[in-house]
């Protein structure tokens, strides 16, 4: 079966801004989908902040391999309930891949647990993508380092915690560097974030950064069964411990109480 994939876009620029709209005039969300559907193992669909429940209710989340999330000028508009039913899918292996300013959606902070600030300029420069992990699965199929003519300037320090690997290191014309693709796991689920793609450049059109998108899905993705059980805390009763014991003192909770949260 092919890796169903969502591509989450907040559809807000496309829609106000001349330029973001003659450069993505089908909307960046489906230009990426169309990028990942290239691949016929990735069956990639839709959803934008403006849908009933930003396109992404119970139902259609349980059927989400792996959630891709562009946002930028509206994340507090992102309902937090949306927000909890994401995380709880992620930690039950629901695969995330945080594009660009996603750095700093309600989604990404929650999972991080940090303010994920960074250093920014919007001048159009070039960046050069060093491939620091050429081994790594999203690394697969990609030169010793690659080039985005246009781009805004991400720099360091990004507030994030230590990555489980890193992929990708970015240098600027003006001289700033940036960790530009990181992962993490977070339960069952894997992160991965991609710096590039501001949307008044064509960055989403760009054939190197399409093979990086479907890398990074192929990667995140987890075949395994659905981890319920991250959720559960479970009173281990005294006498179904492992190893037999005498109950010594005294307990706040009764026998099979499901304790506080």
């Amino acid at each position: 079966m092919a890796i169903r994939v969502v591509v989450w876009g907040e559809n807000i620029h496309e829609q106000t801004n001349a330029v973001v709209r003659s450069i993505y005039p089908i909307g960046m969300h489906r230009t990426i989908a169309d990028a990942l559907n290239a691949d016929p193992g990735i069956e990639a669909t839709t959803a934008t902040l403006q849908e009933p429940e930003h396109g992404l209710p119970a139902d259609r989340l349980e059927e989400t391999d792996v959630l891709l999330w562009w946002g930028h000028k509206d994340h507090a508009a992102v309902s937090d309930d949306v927000v909890e039913r994401i995380a709880n899918r992620v930690w039950e292996g629901m695969g995330l891949v945080v594009l660009h300013s996603g750095h700093f959606s309600k989604i990404f902070k929650r999972l991080m647990g940090t303010t994920c600030g960074l250093k920014w300029r919007e001048a159009g420069e070039r960046e050069r993508v060093w491939v620091v992990n050429p081994r790594h699965p999203i690394a697969a199929g990609l030169p010793e380092q690659f080039v985005i003519e246009y781009e805004e300037m991400y720099g360091e320090p990004f507030s994030v915690p230590e990555p489980l690997e890193t992929v990708f290191v970015s240098w600027f014309a003006g001289g700033e560097v940036f960790r530009s693709g990181l992962t993490w796991r977070r339960g069952a689920g894997n992160i991965f974030y991609f710096r590039a793609g501001h949307e008044t450049y064509p960055t989403y059109h760009d054939t190197t950064v399409h093979q990086v998108l479907r890398n990074g899905v192929r990667w995140a993705f987890n075949p395994q069964p659905r981890y319920t059980a991250v959720h559960d805390a479970p009173n281990v009763p005294v006498e179904s411990a492992l190893e037999p014991i005498v109950e010594r003192g005294p307990r706040l909770h009764k026998p099979g109480d499901a304790g506080y949260r």
